[in-house]
């Protein structure tokens, strides 16, 4: 039996197939509760209007939206943060400007690499071709 403590409550719990303890995992359904059934009653909502209605944290709906237990299909301003800059998107994790730049940074990266690795093949190379070259000489 795996025992850790519960990154919500900090409580020392066995650990299953949830990182939670099980009065968490409670409160996280009732949360859950909250928040659909007024998003049910409320369909024009926002993140901001229904983490104040249902005192639920952004971050928790966030988490809720991201494991699809809540739909952004029937809430058409229901929004969640962008994990990097923080404005509010409809899909995915990051906005369009952040992917670009992660992109843009990794391929940068991707290309230093290429280089360096192109730099170190070509010294042995050639340390090679000119030790071919002092053999053909007789040296």
């Amino acid at each position: 039996m795996d025992l850790g403590n519960c990154p919500r409550c900090g409580k020392l719990f066995a650990k299953n197939f949830r990182d939670v303890c099980g009065n968490c995992i409670k409160a996280i359904d009732q949360e859950y509760t909250l928040c659909s059934d007024y998003l049910r009653k409320n369909k024009g909502t926002d993140i901001n209007e229904l983490a104040d209605a249902t005192e639920v944290s952004i971050k928790q709906i966030t988490k809720f939206i991201r494991e699809g237990r809540i739909s952004l299909v029937n809430a058409p301003n229901l929004m969640y943060p962008c994990e990097m800059c923080g404005i509010l998107i409809r899909e995915q994790t990051k906005c369009d400007s952040c992917r670009a730049k992660l992109l843009t940074e990794v391929n940068k990266y991707r290309q230093s690499q290429n280089k360096a690795d192109n730099k170190t093949p070509e010294k042995s190379s050639t340390s090679a071709a000119s030790a071919y070259r002092n053999l053909d000489r007789g040296e």
